[in-house]
C-alpha cells in the first residue's frame, strides 16, 4: 500500500514542478478526489448507490472536483488543480493527467436505455485546461487534446488536438507519440506559457493553414507544368 502511495505521489512529482515534497502533493485537491471516488467507487460496485452518491457529493464540497461514482479510473491519475467533471460511464487508463476546468460529458442515447455515454480516455492521455471531451469516444494512448478544445469524435493514438470542434494538428510533432509530458497538451513551442494559451491556439492553427496553402499552391504549379 505504500510503495504503490509512494509510486503515485512520484508520477505527480514527473508531471508538475512545483511540490517540493511527497508530503506536499498530499495537499492537493486532486489527490483527494481520487481519494474519495475509490471510496465511492468501491460503494457503487456493492450497489450501495446512496453511500456512494454522499462520499461523492462530500468529496466534491471539498476539493471542486465532481467524480461520478460509476466512473472506471487507473492507476496514477493526475487532476492538476479543480473544477473537472467526470461522468459515469467515463473509463479512464493508467498515466492520464487532466488540467483544471475540463469535462468528460455525456450524451443522451436516442433510444432513452442507459448505456456507454461518456468518454474512454486510454493510457497516457493528457487533457488540457478548459477542454470538453463529450460522448462514448475514445481518446487514443498518448493523445493530447489542447487547452478549450472540444472533442466529439476519435482520437488517433499520438495526435494532438486542437479548436473547436477539435481536430488534429501536425504542428511541432503532432499525430505522432512522444515520451516526453507535455504541459497543457499543446506542444506548440518550448516556451509555452498557459497564460497565453489562446494566442498559442491560434499559432498552431495559422501554421498548419500555411503548410496547406503551401501544398496547394505546389500542386496547382505542378498541374500548370503538365498542362505546358
Amino acid at each position: 500500500m505504500a510503495n504503490r502511495l509512494t509510486t503515485y505521489l512520484d508520477s505527480i512529482r514527473a508531471r508538475d514542478p512545483a511540490p517540493h515534497s511527497r508530503a506536499e502533493i498530499l495537499t492537493y485537491p486532486g489527490v483527494w478526489a481520487l481519494a474519495w471516488h475509490r471510496v465511492a467507487h468501491r460503494l457503487y460496485k456493492a450497489r450501495l448507490f446512496f453511500l456512494a452518491r454522499l462520499v461523492n457529493h462530500f468529496s466534491r464540497a471539498t476539493t471542486a472536483i465532481d467524480i461520478h461514482p460509476g466512473a472506471t479510473i487507473g492507476r496514477n491519475f493526475f487532476i492538476d488543480h479543480g473544477f473537472v467533471v467526470i461522468g459515469e460511464t467515463a473509463d479512464i487508463g493508467d498515466n492520464v493527467t487532466i488540467y483544471q476546468c475540463v469535462t468528460l460529458g455525456g450524451t443522451s442515447p436516442d433510444d432513452g436505455m442507459p448505456g456507454k455515454r461518456h468518454p474512454t480516455l486510454s493510457d497516457g492521455v493528457i487533457i488540457g485546461s478548459g477542454a470538453q471531451v463529450l460522448g462514448p469516444i475514445t481518446v487514443g494512448p498518448r493523445a493530447r487534446i489542447g487547452a478549450n478544445a472540444v472533442v466529439t469524435k476519435d482520437v488517433a493514438e499520438g495526435a494532438t488536438m486542437v479548436g473547436i470542434p477539435a481536430r488534429a494538428t501536425t504542428v511541432e510533432g503532432g499525430n505522432a507519440p512522444e515520451t516526453r509530458f507535455v504541459p497543457y497538451g499543446t506542444p506548440c513551442s518550448e516556451a509555452f506559457d498557459p497564460a497565453t494559451q489562446k494566442v498559442e491556439l491560434l499559432r498552431c492553427e495559422l501554421d498548419t493553414l500555411r503548410k496547406r496553402l503551401d501544398a496547394l499552391i505546389e500542386e496547382q504549379g505542378g498541374q500548370e507544368q503538365h498542362r505546358a
